[in-house]
């Protein structure tokens, strides 16, 4: 993202990316040159240079030495040890004390800790080692496995085939990480830019309750049944959710009273809201005793509190209008919910705290519409409830919500990522290819003159083509889900709430390997078309 701005600057005086047509014109044009650079210098400069410096001779005496000898990272093993050290940085970078993103409390500015990506960087650059590894591996001893693979194309000249593969190892091994890196790159990029959408949308509609919240006025004697008043045309659920203050010890905090059973309907609750039990679990909890209550982290660390303590909490009974005092049992932590602060809170069974408080006034109603038209049923309800309540939906909490990431509209440096992975994934797989087979003129020609038919050219090259794909696509696939892993879990504290899993957006992600699957096949039907023109006239022109 940081190459992305830059680049924006320099090309637009801005990092501001909300351009037209024009502009857009201009960037797709870019991203494609530099996909375009980026695989040719790949495999056109060492070609280039070879065919000026190297003699016949220097290459007799190079392709036994090079055969038997492996580069040097290798010998090291260096890709292990990028591995390992990415393991150490993301284990230290994960843990339970550390934070990325540092706010501290009336200072209007933050410090972010730039090191933990170093973790990301290095697993990239040691899985991209290490497929390029196992790739010279399986081509150097898979011959057998190869000419097996290779039949069906080639016939008679599988074994040819899985000759020359074999001996063109390192120029396909480089091929294949290279398209596996801009693969990589897709896929960790579209997937952190999908759970960073998601993310965002969490945080709005945990700000608001539900696609639509009406929230009561506090100390308003509204009861429960009133939410039949509510359910207006496109309402498919309305939910009471009670809203009181209780004490514990000296400390005020928020109470929130649920119905356990029918709170999902409304709103949506995550697993990572929760600790000490999953969402479905902890609601059940609180189902079958009513007087089980959800506290904070912050309250079990300064209580010490253990699963089944009381705790009694001081609230205000509705007849006398006294602090009263209510056990309760500690059955697990709640983190977020929806409406709820971000500090400290509990959440427990509405009915028990109707029945012990003597009053079942709601604080607030929680509206599903099936996430459609909140702007319309919201414009509704406040045209029907006047000034007696104050009614919010999720478009407007939206746009107003942030948090220390979420705040930050991707949507136009995402678009411009996005396309130049696919244009980088196409090129790298294309057009790599397609100066390989270029490069290999000479052995296709010669393969024709010792009587190779045209059928079994074009199984040479798909041969070929197919291991590139296979590898590049599956490699890019580990590596790129291996990155987001690790990315989103760097940044969990950053996100609020953490995500409870990854969003993987599918469509671009198969838009991303039918355009390299694409790229690849056109590049092989290019080099079967240069195949067929005959072999005096090529090795003429070579």
């Amino acid at each position: 993202m940081e190459e992305a701005a830059l680049a924006g600057r320099l090309a637009f005086g801005a990092t501001s990316f909300g351009a037209g047509a024009g502009t857009w014109a201009l960037w797709y044009a870019l991203a494609f040159v530099l996909g375009a650079a980026v695989a040719a210098g790949a495999v056109l400069v060492p070609a280039l240079r070879d065919l000026r410096t190297l003699t016949v001779s220097d290459t007799r005496k190079e392709a036994g030495a090079r055969s038997t000898r492996n580069p040097w990272w290798m010998r090291y093993g260096l890709d292990f040890l990028l591995l390992i050290g990415s393991w150490l940085v993301f284990r230290a970078s994960s843990g339970n004390q550390y934070a990325l993103v540092l706010a501290p409390e009336g200072v209007p500015s933050i410090s972010v800790s730039y090191w933990a990506f170093l973790g990301p960087a290095l697993l990239w650059i040691g899985a991209a080692l290490l497929l390029w590894r196992l790739t010279l591996l399986a081509l150097t001893h898979g011959r057998p496995v190869l000419a097996r693979l290779a039949r069906p194309l080639t016939a008679t000249l599988a074994g040819t085939t899985a000759a020359v593969l074999s001996r063109r190892r390192r120029p396909l091994a480089r091929s294949v990480v290279l398209l596996a890196l801009a693969v990589s790159f897709a896929v960790s990029t579209a997937v952190f830019n999908s759970t960073y959408k998601q993310q965002a949308e969490v945080d709005a509609r945990l700000t608001n309750g539900a696609d639509v919240t009406v929230t009561q006025p506090p100390g308003a004697p509204i009861p429960p049944s009133a939410a039949s008043t509510l359910k207006v045309a496109g309402v498919r659920h309305v939910e009471p959710l009670q809203h009181r203050f209780a004490y514990v010890g000296s400390d005020l905090q928020d109470l929130y009273g649920v119905r356990p059973d029918t709170i999902a309907q409304a709103t949506s609750l995550q697993d990572a809201y929760f600790s000490g039990g999953t969402e479905a679990q902890l609601m059940q909890q609180l189902a079958q005793r009513p007087d089980n209550l959800l506290v904070s982290a912050e309250t079990v660390k300064d209580f010490q509190l253990s699963p089944g303590d009381t705790v009694n909490l001081r609230i205000q009974d509705a007849r006398t209008k006294a602090l009263r005092t209510v056990p309760f049992h500690y059955a697990g932590i709640v983190k977020e919910f929806p409406t709820a602060p971000k500090d400290s809170f509990f959440v427990a069974n509405a009915s028990y705290i109707a029945k012990t408080t003597g009053s079942e006034s709601v604080g607030a109603f929680l509206l599903n519409t099936g996430g459609t038209h909140q702007k319309q049923i919201a414009a509704q309800l406040r045209h029907q409830l006047g000034t007696s309540a104050t009614v919010t939906d999720l478009t407007q909490t939206r746009g107003t919500v942030g948090t220390s990431l979420t705040s930050v509209d991707l949507a136009g440096l995402t678009r411009i990522e996005l396309a130049f992975a696919v244009l980088l994934a196409a090129g790298a797989g294309g057009l790599v290819l397609a100066l390989g087979l270029a490069e290999r003129r000479r052995t296709f020609a010669i393969a024709t003159v010792l009587g190779a038919k045209n059928h079994q050219l074009r199984g040479m090259v798909l041969t070929e083509a197919l291991l590139l794909i296979t590898g590049g696509l599956a490699g890019g696939a580990l590596i790129g889900w291996a990155l987001s892993e690790m990315l989103v879990k760097v940044l969990t504290g950053v996100f609020d709430p953490p995500p409870a899993s990854l969003a993987v957006p599918g469509s671009y992600l198969a838009l991303t390997a039918l355009a390299a699957l694409l790229a690849v096949l056109a590049a092989a039907l290019n080099g079967i078309r240069r195949a067929k023109r005959p072999a005096v006239e090529e090795l003429r022109d070579l």
